[in-house]
């Protein structure tokens, strides 16, 4: 890892550790979107512990989209955007840096945060390690693909609702296979083949995502 990329991605972390409320706000939606639905629907064991796979899944992913719109706007209002643009690094690690500390300030917290709140599901030992598992290994691929949404929404009216309607779609075969491990471990079945698609769809947004978000980023420069 070159000295740039380490110097963008403490850049990044300190942007965000200067406007908090970004990054709590999404993990205060998380918790309370987990938190509330028990008191909705009721509070019998196994009709939580049948709804805890999807819910938690659909928090995470809707927690995720919190941050995309401004994953770029704020250094193209104030122009750093265009200068970072013009270093003399590859532009895909620009928008990969950024990828990484979108994850980091969301995806991490998330991660941390879940096994807390799956305790008010009475999930399993062995279902809330495939929990954990899943999160890990499929919210990379959230935040890359919504880099790509979120580059071609750069600068239009209504940004953050066109990359949620743009992202969601898209975001349904993580949330399928999530939530399909977490069910399969519950059902007694191997749950691998469920981590094993998740980790291709991330490997396959970390090959894509980088080259073409930047290219979308390099329209909205021109």
């Amino acid at each position: 890892m070159t000295a740039w990329t380490l110097t963008l991605l403490r850049r990044e972390l300190l942007l965000a550790w200067r406007h908090p409320a970004d990054v709590l706000g999404a993990l205060a939606f998380f918790a309370a979107v987990t938190a509330l639905v028990p008191l909705g629907v009721g509070a019998e064991p196994q009709l939580l512990q049948r709804l805890a796979p999807g819910l938690i899944w659909i928090a995470a992913l809707l927690a995720t989209l919190l941050g995309l719109p401004r994953l770029f706007a704020a250094d193209h209002a104030d122009g750093s955007l265009e200068q970072l643009w013009l270093a003399p690094q590859p532009r895909w690690l620009l928008v990969g840096v950024k990828c990484a500390a979108h994850w980091l300030l969301s995806g991490l917290p998330l991660l941390l945060l879940a096994p807390l709140l799956a305790l008010q599901y009475g999930l399993p030992t062995e279902a809330l390690h495939s929990l954990l598992w899943s999160l890990l290994l499929g919210t990379p691929g959230l935040s890359l693909l919504g880099a790509v949404f979120a580059a071609l929404s750069l600068g239009t009216r209504g940004g953050a609702v066109l990359v949620a309607l743009l992202s969601l779609p898209f975001y349904a075969p993580a949330l399928v296979f999530g939530a399909g491990a977490v069910s399969a471990v519950q059902a007694g079945l191997p749950a691998q083949a469920h981590l094993q698609l998740l980790a291709g769809l991330s490997l396959l947004a970390l090959a894509l995502a980088p080259w073409t978000a930047s290219a979308a980023l390099g329209l909205a420069l021109e």
